[in-house]
């Protein structure tokens, strides 16, 4: 969050300015947005892993009828329907509270199918997991439903399933993203100019890649970077371009050693867990965390195809904060030492 509080002030100022606002506005929410993600996030650490569980349903019901209501009522925003409107909180994005929610329920499913043979935990956690995605397809947002399925999927592997189910699930997986390639034009450009370069416009990585070039080592340092005046995302999808030109590649190694220590302690704390529902439930949150960080990081220097997604707790984004805290405050009452509660599981 402190990095994110640094980044904002340095990346958000020429995007107001763009759409005529007022220079710190994006800065504005965001300091309103981070303190009460941080309250957020401390409250549900603090709570038993039954109370996660009950505020998981409550959270996955709730951006379930949201997530619907995109298609009625929902901002269409370069081609997509993936945000509501929300008088003066900018938009609210559903898909970011399904993701959390949704890997604890599944994880007390699989828990039950697995401790209590003739619980229907498996059958039921891929109907949930078969709706969430045909709904964010239909927005459509081939990102999120790669972290769902992703999630799922790793979930699916720590349960222990047949390995002709994994392989199933494998070329599933596989197919769903040809079929995507050629359903959406969006996604084949992306692929196509990942591939071939000189296939289309890459003007957003190709600035990015010259930023961290600029940056070099240690930065031209804070204010003095061009990137954020010449990409419209500058402070959310590429905001680790910002980072590189203005703070240098330390300050990004920095970064990804903060969101990688993050994930690999939260496993490892989740493979010493007894209870298995535990195990899953953090698991998924876990690679949730970590994944989302490594696709924005990987997009932004072009390791994989582009895809706007934001850097956790970093990148500008009320919706993307707050659904964060829920997240890590899950994950953190998951994997703290509840002495003498483990009966609460």
């Amino acid at each position: 969050m402190a990095f994110g509080v640094m980044l904002t002030l340095a990346a958000s100022p020429p995007a107001a300015e763009r759409i005529g606002a007022d220079s710190f506005i994006f800065a504005k929410r965001q300091f309103m947005f981070l303190p009460l993600a941080l309250l957020v996030m401390l409250g549900i650490s603090l709570a038993s892993p039954r109370h996660v569980r009950r505020l998981a349903l409550l959270v996955f019901c709730g951006s379930i009828v949201l997530l619907a209501a995109t298609f009625v009522i929902g901002v269409e925003i370069k081609g997509a329907r993936r945000w509501i409107s929300v008088p003066g909180l900018s938009s609210l994005q559903p898909s970011e509270f399904v993701k959390p929610s949704l890997a604890v329920i599944s994880a007390w499913l699989l828990a039950q199918s697995r401790t209590e043979r003739r619980a229907p935990g498996y059958l039921m956690s891929t109907v949930l997991v078969g709706g969430v995605l045909a709904l964010l397809v239909m927005q459509p947002d081939l990102g999120m439903s790669v972290v769902v399925a992703a999630v799922w999927g790793i979930q699916l592997f720590v349960v222990g399933l047949p390995m002709w189910v994994a392989g199933f699930g494998a070329v599933a997986g596989a197919a769903g993203l040809v079929g995507a390639y050629f359903l959406f034009s969006h996604v084949r450009s992306r692929f196509d100019r990942f591939l071939d370069p000189t296939s289309g416009d890459n003007y957003q990585v190709n600035t990015s890649l010259e930023a961290f070039m600029n940056g070099s080592l240690f930065g031209r340092g804070p204010g003095e970077g061009t990137v954020k005046a010449q990409l419209p995302d500058a402070h959310t999808d590429f905001v680790m371009a910002v980072a590189g030109e203005e703070f240098g590649l330390v300050v990004c190694l920095m970064i990804l050693a903060l969101f990688a220590f993050v994930t690999l302690r939260s496993m490892s704390r989740a493979s010493k867990e007894t209870s298995l529902f535990i195990t899953l439930a953090a698991t998924g949150l876990a690679v949730q965390f970590g994944l989302q960080a490594a696709i924005n990081m990987a997009s932004t220097i072009q390791l994989i195809p582009a895809k706007g997604m934001t850097l956790p707790f970093i990148s500008y984004g009320g919706s993307s904060a707050l659904a964060m805290a829920i997240c890590v405050g899950m994950l953190l009452s998951l994997t703290r030492e509840h002495a003498g509660l483990r009966e609460a599981v």
